[in-house]
């Protein structure tokens, strides 16, 4: 039995002459929090979906749970949560119907459903609005009743791709409170995101640029290591700043711009 959760080797995804992935490895262990940090179009959104088992890779390896995703993608989704940045569920269906919807979806047995239910509701604070029709919810409830359908059927693995993207600061705060839960009962939480802030949040972090993983390591790792290439040597430890995660991934994408340049 593998200790990581997620296991990628030497992955690349191209489409005709386009390289999406290039050579990206990594992996994340279980119960972590793992941050996909990066620019539109820098390949996040395809290297989840190959981990999902929804775009198949030109070569390379993708694991979850130890199960490869291309030559077993059916026995992968079984241990994986998906949510999309794209609100996918129905907006003419209640809180409720969509749950029960994803239910029978995710092959949830009969007899744990009404259990299944009662979790999401409450651990996505969606029990008073399980009759409302989904489409009047805000931004943030759909959020979380998309969390809530994505983990029914309790999966070990969560993937979320950009899921509080136009979501207001105070309903985004909520929501990576219910991730850190969540994290704490030992489900892996694999998230895309753009806020930096919500970087913070993560226990490690990838930073992915033009199909590249450019950086990877623990927000403070990757401050330090930009402080040290930045500061004199010579400034006593108390004058050292702690530099913003952004400075870091600015500076970090310049140097790439450099070389390529």
């Amino acid at each position: 039995m593998t200790d990581f959760a997620v296991e990628i080797e030497s992955l690349v995804k191209t489409f005709g002459a386009f390289t999406a992935v290039d050579q990206v490895s990594l992996r994340v262990e279980k119960g972590e929090i793992f941050g996909f940090l990066g620019p539109n179009g820098a390949g996040k959104s395809t290297t989840i979906r190959i981990l999902c088992g929804l775009l198949t890779p030109t070569s390379g390896r993708a694991l979850v749970g130890g199960i490869d995703v291309a030559e077993n993608p059916e026995e992968a989704r079984r241990n994986i949560g998906y949510m999309s940045q794209k609100f996918s569920l129905y907006d003419d269906l209640t809180v409720e119907q969509n749950i029960d919807f994803y239910s029978g979806m995710y092959g949830i047995p009969k007899s744990r459903r009404d259990e299944r239910k009662r979790y999401v509701l409450e651990m996505a604070g969606l029990a008073e609005r399980r009759g409302a029709v989904t489409g009047v919810l805000s931004g943030g409830w759909k959020q979380r009743l998309a969390l809530g359908c994505a983990i029914l059927h309790n999966p070990p693995v969560l993937f979320l791709d950009e899921p509080t993207s136009g979501v207001d600061p105070i309903a985004r705060q909520t929501f990576w409170a219910l991730i850190r839960e969540m994290a704490r009962d030992g489900h892996t939480i694999f998230v895309s995101t753009h806020y930096m802030d919500e970087a913070e949040y993560c226990y490690r972090l990838a930073l992915m640029y033009r199909g590249r993983v450019i950086a990877l390591g623990t927000p403070d790792k990757l401050r330090a290591d930009m402080d040290a290439r930045t500061l004199p040597r010579l400034d006593p430890p108390e004058t050292v700043r702690k530099t913003a995660l952004e400075d870091v991934f600015v500076d970090l994408i310049e140097a790439e711009e450099r070389k390529t340049a």
